[in-house]
């Protein structure tokens, strides 16, 4: 993601771009993201927000998909964390979500056919650095996936198995950030990217 110029890898590209223009420093990408910006599909809420900001790039073959963030939230639901996009209906992401300074929710939003889910377990919002990992399989029917996370990038904690119902040639992949909270006050929070990784699937 991340050149060894300090540069974002041209085969990245953003889906929408935050407002304040992300920074490269020390091999890390820095990201503020927007107030009131949310990916979501229908359920419960019934609302359908589609305007997180995403970098990324396209596969076509089973993949791994591993980042490590560091995050300072500011408000409610703000999140970062891995993205996987067929398209607006179809999609997968995975991060931990701020709820208070006692506790957040990690966990992952798998969405089908323009539905979403949530799978989450509470965690300490004193943990502020976190490894993801989402790796793909191909079975025939379409592909399956592996979401994982992580305290020190070696150890490595099941989130879940999920599906995609809809079959895609190629996804988009990469990293997201985004702040549901609509106050528009704030400028967002600082959200840090580090230790990409794009590879072929190690999950059998």
């Amino acid at each position: 993601m991340i050149t060894q110029d300090g540069r974002i890898n041209d085969r990245f590209s953003w889906l929408n771009r935050p407002r304040q223009q992300p920074k490269v420093e020390n091999g890390r990408l820095h990201l503020t993201t927007d107030p009131n910006t949310d990916f979501w599909q229908g359920t419960h809420y019934g609302f359908r927000p589609d305007n997180g900001h995403c970098l990324l790039t396209e596969v076509t073959h089973d993949f791994s998909l591993t980042v490590r963030t560091e995050f300072i939230p500011k408000n409610k639901y703000d999140q970062c964390g891995l993205f996987v996009r067929g398209n607006r209906g179809n999609w997968i992401k995975v991060s931990t979500e701020y709820e208070n300074d006692r506790h957040s929710r990690l966990g992952s939003v798998v969405t089908n056919y323009g539905w979403s889910d949530w799978a989450t377990t509470d965690v300490s919002s004193s943990v502020e650095s976190r490894w993801y990992r989402i790796q793909s399989s191909e079975n025939g029917r379409g592909k399956d996936f592996l979401i994982e996370s992580s305290e020190d990038g070696n150890s490595w904690n099941q989130l879940r198995i999920s599906h995609l119902h809809r079959y895609f040639d190629r996804l988009s992949v990469g990293i997201y950030a985004c702040s549901p909270n609509p106050n528009k006050e704030n400028n967002g929070f600082n959200a840090i990217f580090d230790r990409f990784y794009l590879g072929n699937s190690t999950w059998k």
